[in-house]
């Protein structure tokens, strides 16, 4: 659906805000089964992402293409500024072509909310972003009882030099941290800006559309409310990319924690 029309549903009745039901486009089908605008972005995603990083590196030069230089940037920026600063210089290289393609996958899903042709961040629906944090969670899990074995790998969830009496409270409390806490705020911070963001575009864009076809005074409202969403656009773009930061940043942080020495 065009956010522009969104302000003049309700069928001449006067301005219907956008709300959630926004996020729900099936494209074929109308049920559980129905295939979503949010998955055909999601696939849309996966092939663009290919297609780029196959083209940018199929003639690699030492003097690189703008192309090149962009992955390269990417590629840098996840390897040596998340992966190896974090996770360290002995484990890091195998959690690298995971990180690298979380940071794409969500930065090219997030920057969809304010491409023309797309117009909606595929994170804002639930189900991807914790779809994301589940696999980190289990990945972490994974290879922190490989390195420390199952019973080393939960037992080391206490700190070392507790009282006695401690100890089961401060177990309880770190394990619901790392089965809960952890994967659903992972999950849950992504997918709250995502759709906050894009929800308050829809309605600047919508609500100065509307003003604009309605005349007199609120032509010049809707004209400022237009700048502003043009404005918030800018920001919005700025917050994409820092969530994709982040939730790269924090599954390298708790895998660091799970494959750590001292874990």
């Amino acid at each position: 659906m065009s956010i522009l029309a969104l302000g003049m549903e309700g069928g001449g009745e006067g301005y219907t805000p956008p709300g959630v039901g926004i996020f729900w486009e099936p494209l074929i089908g109308h049920d559980a089964t129905a295939i979503t605008r949010p998955v055909f972005l999601a696939v849309l995603s996966v092939i663009l992402i290919s297609w780029f990083l196959l083209a940018t590196t199929k003639k690699r030069a030492i003097v690189p293409s703008k192309g090149q230089m962009a992955t390269e940037g990417v590629y840098g920026l996840v390897r040596n500024g998340i992966a190896k600063d974090l996770i360290g210089s002995h484990e890091f290289m195998r959690f690298v072509p995971l990180l690298f393609t979380m940071f794409m996958l969500i930065l090219v899903n997030n920057l969809f909310g304010v491409l023309p042709f797309t117009n909606y961040p595929t994170m804002s629906r639930i189900g991807f972003p914790l779809a994301l944090a589940l696999i980190i969670w289990i990945i972490f899990h994974i290879v922190g009882m490989q390195k420390h074995g199952f019973f080393g790998y939960w037992k080391s969830l206490v700190p070392a030099g507790l009282p006695k009496g401690m100890i089961p409270a401060i177990f309880i409390l770190e394990l619901i941290t790392d089965l809960f806490t952890r994967p659903v705020t992972l999950g849950l911070r992504l997918f709250g800006n995502m759709f906050a963001g894009h929800i308050l575009m829809a309605l600047f864009i919508a609500g100065g559309w509307y003003m604009l076809q309605s005349g007199g005074v609120l032509v010049v409202a809707g004209g400022v409310t237009w700048i502003f969403a043009f404005v918030m656009t800018l920001f919005e773009m700025l917050v994409e990319f820092l969530q994709a930061y982040v939730f790269t940043l924090l599954a390298a942080l708790y895998i660091a924690g799970a494959v750590a020495d001292s874990h």
